[in-house]
C-alpha cells in the first residue's frame, strides 16, 4: 500500500494512527468522569479523521467515522450521557477505524460494503443515540439524509466563510467544508471573488476567495459550527434567520446547486488546486509558515543510522585522542579536546532524539486492564506512576509485549475473585500498579498487584511434576519464584483464552534478556506480587569507566561508579571478604578471580566502589584508566550468555573491552559457578545468564 500512496496520504495515515492511539486514552478517561473538554477532544479527533480520510480517498473510513462522530455530537449537546455502554461501543468503533485505516484508500476496493463488524457497531451506536442517522455514501457520491433526532424544525443559516490567505498551505480544503455542510441539509453556494487579484500577480498557493452559503437543516447550530472547527483563523459568520423564507435567490452566475456540492467525491476533491496535507491533529490550529513547525516526522531507521554513524565517530575520536597523547603536540591536543566537546554535545543531542517518555507504553494498558477485567469477571483498576521517565525508543518498542504478559499474569493468577477478596478482608476492586523510575543508568519498570501473591508450594509441585526439581529438593522461595519464567511453565489448571499455555512469562524473560535487562520478583503470600524489570536507559552509547585487570580492559558504566580507593582487605569474623571504607565495611569481588585473569601486584591494586540494585560492592582491579565514551556492541550468540557482561566496545587502539553488567555479577563471597545471579532482599534477579 505504502508505495502507491502520496507522501501526503502517508502523512495522513501516520497522523490518524496517532489520533486513534490518543482516542483510546481519551475514551477510557471519559469512563472515570466526563467533562466538556474531554468530550470536545474526542469529537475533534473523530472530525479530523473523518475529514482528512475523505480528502485522501479513505471513503469507507470516513463514512464509518460519521456515525461515531454523530454519537459524540449528541454527547456534546447534552442529549446523550457518557456511560459504560457508550464507552464499550466507542472502543469497538475505534478498533474498527484502525482496521479500516489499514485497508487503505477506498477500503481495499470494497468501499460500498460496510462489513459485518462495522454494521454491528453502527447499529449499536444508532441504538444508543436513538437515531436513524446514516453516513454519506462512501463512493456513490450521494449525501445521506439529515440525521433524524426527534421532530426538529428546519432552520436556515446564512454562512459567510473566507479562509486565511495562507490556509491552503496548511491543508485547508474549502470544497470539503462545503461538502460537509451539504451533508447537513440543503445548501445554496455563492462564490465571492471580489478579492481575486489580476492574473499576472496571482499567487496560486494563497486563497483569495470567499463563499456565502445558505443552509437549510434540521441539525442544531452546534453541528454547523463543528464543520468549521479547524478554521479559527478564517473570517466566519453563521447567522440563523429568524423567519424561514421561501428560498434565497442567488445570482445565477455565482450560485451553485445543492447536488453539485453533494456529489463532490473525495477523489474529485483531491484534484483541486489546493496543496494536499492533512488537517491539524487533536484540535491543533493551523500555523502560518512564518511561525515555523514545532516538530517533524522522520523514519525511525534514520535515527538508528545516525546513531550508528555517531558510534563510529566516537571510536575514531578515541583513537585520535591516543594519537594526540602519544605525539604530545599541545596544539593537536587542544584541537582534540575541542572535537571531543563537540562530539559529546552531538552524542547527547542524538540520544535525546531517541528518548521518549514511557507513558507512551503505559497508556496502552488501561485498555488491556479494562478488557481483561470484563473477560475474567474481576474488578481491577490500573494505577500508573512515573510515566514521564524517559527511555530509549528501541527499548520502548520492545517492552510492550512483555508488559502485556506481566499484566495478564498478574490479573489472572495474582488477583482474586471479588468474593475471595471480600472474604480476605480486601477491597472488592483490586489494584494493579504500573510504575517507572530511573536509577543511574537503568530504568526500573514494575508491575505490582495487591492479590494473593505467588503460591510457592504450588509452583514447587508443578516444577517437580515437570521434572524441573527433584521430589526431595527444597530450594529457597526466591529460587522457586524464578521458575515462573521457565519455558512452558504454568500453574493454571485449565486452558483459557488468558492463560494455561505457559508462554507468557517465558516471553517476558526472553525479551528482557534481549534488551540486556534483568528481572526481579518479590512476592508475599496474601499481600501481592511485584515484578520489576531493570532496563538500560539506552542501547547505544554510555559514559564508561575503564579499568585494567591483568592484560584485559573492562568498562564499568560510569553512572554506577561511586568512588575509588586503595585495596586494603580487612579480616572479618565471618570470614567474608571486606574492605574498610570510612568506618564501614564493604564486601568486594576480585575481577581477576572472577574472569580467570592473572592479577597484578598486590600493593598496587585498587577498588572501584559501585552501587547496583540498591547495594554497594567493591570491584578489585589492577589499574584505573579513566573515563571514556563507550559505544555498546552486542555480543554474538555464542558469548551473550556470559554472566556479568552486558556487551563489548572497541577502544581507540582497536582492542576489544568487555562492558560489565554490575548488577549481574555474583554476590561477593558467594562461590563461583558457571551459572549465577545476584539476588537481593527477598528478590531474585535474572540477568543475561539466566
Amino acid at each position: 500500500m505504502g508505495t502507491e500512496l502520496s507522501a501526503a496520504a502517508e502523512s495522513f495515515i501516520q497522523e490518524a494512527r496517532e489520533l486513534l492511539e490518543a482516542l483510546e486514552r481519551q475514551l477510557l478517561e471519559l469512563e472515570s468522569g466526563a467533562d466538556q473538554e474531554q468530550v470536545d477532544a474526542v469529537f475533534r479527533a473523530l472530525h479530523t479523521v473523518k475529514g482528512s480520510g475523505s480528502m485522501f480517498g479513505f471513503d469507507r473510513l470516513a463514512a464509518f467515522t460519521h456515525h461515531f462522530e454523530t454519537a459524540f455530537d449528541e454527547v456534546r449537546s447534552g442529549r446523550l450521557s457518557v456511560n459504560a455502554a457508550l464507552v464499550d461501543v466507542s472502543l469497538a468503533a475505534r478498533d474498527e477505524m484502525l482496521s479500516l485505516l489499514d485497508l487503505g484508500p477506498d477500503g481495499g476496493g470494497a468501499a460500498a460494503d460496510p462489513g459485518p463488524a462495522a454494521a454491528q457497531i453502527v447499529a449499536r451506536l444508532t441504538e444508543l443515540t436513538g437515531s436513524a442517522a446514516a453516513a454519506p455514501a462512501a463512493s456513490g457520491g450521494q449525501a445521506s439524509e439529515a440525521v433524524a433526532q426527534g421532530e426538529r424544525r428546519e432552520a436556515v443559516f446564512d454562512i459567510h466563510f473566507r479562509p486565511a490567505p495562507g490556509s491552503l498551505k496548511q491543508g485547508m480544503r474549502p470544497e470539503l467544508l462545503i461538502k460537509e455542510l451539504a451533508e447537513l441539509g440543503g445548501v445554496e453556494v455563492a462564490l465571492d471573488a471580489e478579492m481575486l487579484p489580476p492574473l499576472e500577480t496571482l499567487d496560486p498557493t494563497l486563497c483569495h476567495l470567499a463563499w456565502h452559503v445558505v443552509l437549510t437543516t434540521s441539525e442544531p447550530r452546534s453541528a454547523v459550527e463543528a464543520v468549521f472547527i479547524f478554521a479559527d483563523d478564517a473570517e466566519l459568520s453563521i447567522e440563523e434567520r429568524v423567519e424561514t423564507e421561501e428560498e434565497t435567490q442567488l445570482p445565477a452566475a455565482e450560485a451553485s446547486s445543492v447536488p453539485a456540492a453533494k456529489e463532490a467525491t473525495a477523489s474529485q476533491a483531491a484534484k483541486a488546486p489546493a496543496p494536499v496535507a492533512p488537517q491539524p491533529a487533536s484540535g491543533a490550529q493551523p500555523r502560518a509558515p512564518s511561525e515555523g513547525a514545532e516538530s517533524i516526522r522522520i523514519p525511525a531507521i534514520r535515527l538508528d543510522e545516525m546513531m550508528d554513524q555517531l558510534g563510529e565517530l566516537v571510536i575514531a575520536q578515541s583513537r585520535l585522542r591516543q594519537v594526540a597523547d602519544r605525539l604530545a603536540d599541545q596544539a593537536l591536543v587542544s584541537v582534540v579536546e575541542e572535537v571531543e566537546r563537540f562530539i559529546t554535545g552531538l552524542r547527547d543531542t542524538t540520544l535525546s532524539l531517541r528518548m521518549l517518555p514511557i507513558e507512551i507504553v503505559f497508556a496502552k494498558f488501561r485498555r488491556v486492564v479494562r478488557d481483561l477485567s470484563t473477560s475474567l469477571g474481576k474488578e481491577v483498576r490500573l494505577v500508573t506512576r512515573g510515566g514521564e521517565t524517559e527511555i530509549d525508543k528501541n527499548v520502548i518498542d520492545r517492552l510492550s509485549e512483555p508488559l502485556v504478559h506481566m499484566i495478564r499474569n498478574s490479573m489472572d493468577h495474582g488477583i482474586e475473585t471479588v468474593d475471595a477478596r471480600r472474604a480476605a478482608g480486601k477491597p472488592a476492586v483490586a489494584t494493579v500498579t504500573l510504575e517507572a523510575a530511573q536509577q543511574g543508568g537503568e530504568v526500573l519498570i514494575s508491575v505490582s498487584d495487591d492479590g494473593a501473591g505467588l503460591d510457592t508450594e504450588a509452583i514447587r509441585l508443578k516444577a517437580v511434576e515437570r521434572g524441573l526439581l527433584g521430589p526431595d529438593e527444597r530450594p529457597s522461595d526466591a529460587a522457586i519464584h524464578d521458575l515462573i519464567f521457565a519455558p512452558g511453565f504454568s500453574t493454571a489448571e485449565a486452558l483459557t483464552s488468558v492463560s494455561g499455555r505457559g508462554v507468557g512469562m517465558d516471553a517476558v524473560r526472553n525479551a528482557v534478556d534481549g534488551l540486556r535487562g534483568k528481572i526481579a520478583v518479590h512476592s508475599e503470600r496474601g499481600q501481592g506480587t511485584k515484578i520489576t524489570l531493570f532496563m538500560p536507559v539506552t542501547l547505544a552509547i554510555i559514559d564508561g569507566f575503564l579499568v585494567r585487570v591483568g592484560r584485559q580492559v573492562f568498562v564499568i558504566p560510569l553512572d554506577v561508579v561511586e568512588e575509588c580507593t586503595e585495596f586494603a582487605p580487612v579480616a572479618h569474623d565471618s570470614g567474608r571478604r571486606m574492605i574498610e571504607l570510612r568506618e564501614s565495611l564493604v564486601a568486594y569481588r576480585d575481577l581477576a578471580e572472577l574472569f580467570g585473569t592473572e592479577p597484578g601486584e598486590a600493593d598496587a591494586r585498587r577498588v572501584v566502589i559501585v552501587r547496583a540494585s540498591g547495594r554497594r560492592i567493591g570491584l578489585v582491579v589492577d589499574d584505573i584508566l579513566g573515563q571514556n565514551q563507550t559505544v555498546i556492541k552486542t555480543l554474538s550468540v555464542y558469548h551473550k550468555q556470559i554472566p556479568g557482561v552486558s556487551g563489548a566496545t572497541i577502544l581507540g587502539d582497536g582492542a576489544v573491552a568487555l562492558i560489565l553488567d554490575v548488577a549481574g555479577l555474583p554476590v561477593p563471597n558467594a562461590p563461583l559457578t558457571s551459572h549465577f545471579s545476584m539476588p537481593h532482599a527477598g528478590e531474585s534477579v535474572h540477568g543475561a545468564a539466566a
